[in-house]
């Protein structure tokens, strides 16, 4: 029964990320980057109070962010701040297919970050998964162009690639923290929502023309990018005896979201970035093949 409940939360979970580079999309089209950041923080911050609040985590809260305010305060920059606001950017400059296929990358920047700051091997498996991985990320920012080297927004690639950096360096310091990671996530978004809010209201951009279909996509945003889904791909991870056959799961996302991208939005697919996510996942399976002969920590892709 576990592992029925394991899988349903875990197919849950992929099918709602694969959702969210459209959503990502239909809410730039009407929100900046930092608007959306306020917006959809707020939404994913109520989400994640009513989840402790049914789960009984609340009390949690404040002795778990004085145990070590300091540290709760980086997470809190890192992820959602910067993390998501770079991100926006990137998917506001680059085609989504683009973005999303970039930012599918982190698992493969992890692990070089997990060897310079955690100390950990990097080994063979490790600099072929980096080849593929990279090589694919050149070939989808390209278009296939490889001997040219010409981008279509090379400050949106560098924003795609600095956001795989954000997004493992969070994963990498929640190697050290052992409070309860729904509370973790919540204390950061609580931490990084008056920045966030401060930085639109610095911004100075109208809110008028935005319409009922804008906020209902950010709002999306908020539930099943930053929110819920987090706590869906936690309660699979925890019920199952089987992680790799969960954590597998992820690498349908990328391509029912390109599907999703070409017929709900309409965004042209290039046949490179189709070619350079396939790249990308086989150098995602070598790391995954070395990953499950030792200990791991298995996280979310986003």
């Amino acid at each position: 029964m576990n592992e029925r409940r394991a899988l349903g939360f875990g197919l849950s979970a992929v099918l709602l990320w694969s959702t969210v580079a459209t959503a990502f999309k239909l809410t730039l089209a009407e929100f900046s980057p930092i608007q959306m950041l306020a917006v959809a923080s707020v939404v994913s911050s109520f989400a994640l109070i009513a989840v402790c609040f049914f789960q009984g985590k609340l009390s949690q809260l404040s002795t778990t962010f004085f145990s070590n305010p300091w540290y709760y305060l980086l997470l809190g920059l890192v992820n959602p701040l910067a993390y998501y606001l770079i991100l926006f950017k990137a998917y506001d400059l680059l085609p989504a297919s683009q973005a999303q296929a970039i930012n599918y990358s982190w698992a493969i920047t992890l692990t070089l970050m997990a060897a310079v700051f955690l100390g950990q091997k990097i080994r063979k498996q490790d600099w072929v998964a980096c080849t593929f991985s990279y090589l694919g990320v050149v070939v989808i920012a390209t278009k296939g162009d490889l001997l040219g080297l010409e981008f279509d927004s090379p400050f949106g690639v560098a924003l795609a690639l600095v956001s795989t950096l954000l997004w493992a360096g969070y994963w990498i310091l929640n190697t050290k923290n052992k409070a309860d990671p729904v509370v973790g996530v919540l204390l950061g978004f609580l931490v990084a929502l008056p920045l966030a809010i401060g930085l639109a209201i610095y911004e100075g951009n109208s809110w008028a023309h935005i319409t009922a279909k804008g906020w209902m996509a950010v709002t999306y945003v908020g539930l099943f990018e930053m929110g819920i889904t987090f706590v869906l791909w936690l309660s699979a991870l925890k019920l199952t005896n089987n992680t790799a056959r969960i954590s597998n799961l992820i690498f349908a996302s990328p391509f029912i979201s390109l599907m999703l991208l070409a017929t709900i939005i309409g965004e042209d697919i290039h046949p490179s970035t189709l070619f350079g996510l396939v790249l990308i996942i086989v150098g995602l399976v070598i790391q995954q093949i070395k990953f499950s002969k030792k200990n791991a920590v298995d996280s979310p892709s986003s």
